[in-house]
């Protein structure tokens, strides 16, 4: 069958997050950490490249993503998504910028495509577009915890608006009324839309039916632009099915750990729920060394107690924190130093623990993860099965891992239960040992 849907993910975790959902829905998927630099698996029918471009500025993230483009016309893919984040964020400096629409109109030009769509709907993780704006559960996006986001604030939740404001061609809207009606419904409107100069439409989705139903209308649509919620509804324009196999992994073995590095609300819960069990786990305090130690020094501090831990159950490093903190903590070091210097230490943390015989790892936070997978040596990751909606076990070589190679999940900061510490490594078990 070959090489079918190719992917370009501007972070990681939703990198991860597409790929689950299309095993899920039965393709054979690999993850890359930026361009493959070595062959796909023969029986690989998507790839999904991750870029770390969410929090660039455009005119990088552009670069980056027009090199993965290119890579994926090399590949002859029959059809290229572009995937972002169901909180619609980007590179934020307090203008009214992103990279969504940049990167967008960048990969249109370059394949001579005059029409695409844009919705970030993610259903199973209560993120729903109606009447063109997005909703966080029950509020609106711009009511959310993604307002007080440290680097990539959301204030308007009408994404015909930011999108527009990010574009030189039109963006228009495809409603909920249009999507309910079905694949004819949704190609006249496609047809309506570009009579009228529009090249771009944000899609209403409000469950996974309406998910399902746009499918068959992207099915010749060269390029797709979206989150992971719309991947439920592609493989079947080629006949693919869910299969049991294709989430298959090595069985688990080795020293368990976390790593976190998020501040989102979601993320506070989990480190706050995992604590409240008793569990082992280590804040890191950026203030608590001098702005210029080593993140090697303070990694190796964290290390030597984690290691002192983490035979007996797994242990937490993390630097999650409230917003209140990190305004802190960003006024005293400088929001870029404090981010990057913090990434840093927990990347070396990262590799220190896996060097010391963690293999079943879980990040949480997009950059976190970047920093670490890059620490980590990792280029490729083959995708398991889910362990929350958005969130699989993957597992990935790693010159740094006892064994030859590591189980990770990498979880977007929104992701995932209160309790998602905790039950990711029994999932991994039953997912695992038959």
């Amino acid at each position: 069958m070959g090489l079918l849907l190719g992917c370009i993910a501007d972070d990681f975790t939703g990198a991860t997050d597409l790929a689950n959902n299309l095993v899920r829905a039965g393709m054979r998927v690999v993850q890359t950490i930026g361009l493959p630099d070595a062959p796909l698996p023969d029986d690989c029918n998507a790839v999904v490249i991750a870029l770390k471009s969410r929090t660039i500025a455009p005119e990088q993230a552009v670069k980056q993503s027009l090199a993965a483009l290119q890579w994926l016309k090399e590949q002859h893919v029959h059809q290229v998504y572009f995937k972002y984040c169901s909180t619609f964020d980007s590179w934020y400096t307090g203008e009214v910028r992103g990279n969504i629409g940049p990167v967008t109109e960048a990969l249109m030009q370059a394949m001579g495509c005059d029409f695409t769509i844009a919705t970030p709907a993610f259903p199973d993780n209560q993120r729903t577009v109606f009447k063109g704006h997005l909703f966080v559960g029950d509020q609106l996006l711009s009511d959310s915890g993604m307002k007080n986001h440290p680097l990539t604030p959301m204030t308007d939740a009408n994404l015909v608006h930011v999108l527009q404001a990010q574009c030189q061609r039109q963006v228009g809207l495809i409603d909920y009324r249009c999507v309910a009606k079905g694949v004819h419904a949704i190609a006249d409107r496609i047809t309506e839309l570009k009579s009228q100069g529009i090249s771009i439409a944000v899609v209403d989705a409000l469950s996974n039916d309406d998910l399902l139903r746009l499918g068959p209308a992207l099915a010749d649509m060269p390029l797709v632009t979206a989150g992971s919620g719309v991947a439920i509804g592609l493989p079947s324009n080629w006949g693919i099915q869910p299969a049991a196999d294709s989430a298959k992994l090595p069985a688990a073995q080795g020293q368990q750990a976390i790593i976190s590095g998020s501040c989102s609300q979601a993320t506070q819960g989990q480190v706050a729920h995992f604590v409240a069990q008793g569990g082992a786990a280590y804040q890191l305090d950026p203030l608590a060394w001098p702005s210029d130690t080593p993140p090697a020094d303070i990694a190796a501090q964290v290390v030597n107690w984690a290691t002192a831990h983490m035979a007996s159950s797994p242990v937490l490093v993390y630097s999650t924190a409230d917003a209140e903190q990190v305004k802190s903590v960003q006024s005293q070091r400088g929001t870029q130093h404090a981010g990057e210097h913090t990434e840093q230490v927990l990347a070396q943390v990262a590799q220190g623990l896996v060097q010391h015989g963690v293999s079943q790892l879980v990040v949480a936070g997009g950059e976190t993860s970047g920093a670490c997978v890059q620490a980590l040596g990792i280029s490729q990751l083959t995708i398991g099965a889910q362990i929350d909606p958005g969130v699989p076990w993957c597992y990935a070589p790693s010159r740094f891992a006892l064994s030859g190679g590591l189980h990770i999940t990498l979880k977007s900061g929104n992701f995932g239960s209160a309790d998602f510490f905790t039950k990711a490594f029994q999932s991994l078990h039953q997912s695992t040992h038959p």
